[in-house]
């Protein structure tokens, strides 16, 4: 036996490495032909590939995602699940995969500047009451007139009638309205919230139990080695139509 006090060997990573996605979050996770399918399910075949992981992908709906890892069901949760400090506080998380960015969304005859805090204010920004997005302006934009919305499709109704100026909001939400005839039509991306900001969250990572390093590590190294070589956009591309990293 090992000598007191010595490290105990590393735990052996599960074969077969059990993901579960719960297939219900287009374009990220989704079922197609009775199958798992999506930008997660894509880039975690990719992940065990590199790593020289036998995987198998299941699916889970989102209520008790988390009890599931927890009690053994599977080893790991990819199912664009944001990254919380409530949720951090039960398992763990890799470094992120997926960071969707705020974005501003103005009218095509809008002459607007570059948004940020200086150029916005006094402009009127619809935004979902729910999101993240309403803290962000209160703490940041501090000069603007938020107008809260029910929905996201609330606020870019009131836009395209004018009665906004703009729109802040997840930026694969907005750019499914801008793929839409009536929102190409009227409107336009117009900015950005900078990378790096805290309010808008760490991302989407991959859920381990706690105390599974060896599992995260071993994910993380392949995550690095994706996004090094470009095969991380070449998934990406395929399902969502900007940068995700």
């Amino acid at each position: 036996s090992a000598p007191e006090g010595s490290p105990s060997p590393p735990a052996p990573l599960p074969s077969p490495v059990r993901i579960a996605t719960e297939g219900g979050r287009p374009p990220f996770n989704y079922v197609e032909d009775g199958k798992p399918a999506g930008f997660e399910v894509a880039l975690a075949q990719a992940l065990c590939a590199e790593a020289k992981l036998t995987c198998t992908i299941v699916l889970h709906q989102w209520d008790g995602i988390i009890k599931g890892l927890e009690t053994g069901e599977y080893d790991a949760i990819m199912a664009a699940m944001a990254i919380t400090p409530k949720r951090a506080a039960r398992i763990a998380f890799t470094r992120p995969y997926l960071r969707i960015p705020f974005a501003y969304v103005a009218r095509r005859d809008t002459a607007l500047p570059n948004p940020d805090p200086a150029t916005l204010k006094g402009r009127t920004i619809g935004v979902a009451a729910h999101g993240p997005q309403v803290a962000y302006l209160e703490q940041r934009v501090p000069g603007a007139e938020i107008h809260t919305f029910d929905t996201l499709a609330d606020a870019t109704l009131d836009l395209r009638a004018g009665r906004v100026d703009l729109v802040l909001g997840d930026k694969l939400d907005l750019a499914t309205f801008l793929a839409r005839p009536e929102g190409d039509a009227c409107c336009r991306f117009v900015g950005e919230v900078p990378a790096g900001e805290p309010l808008l969250g760490e991302g989407v990572g991959i859920g381990l139990r706690k105390g599974e390093t060896a599992l995260r590590e071993t994910f993380e190294r392949a995550l690095a080695a994706l996004i090094a070589d470009g095969r991380y956009d070449r998934i990406r591309a395929a399902y969502i139509p900007f940068d995700t990293k």
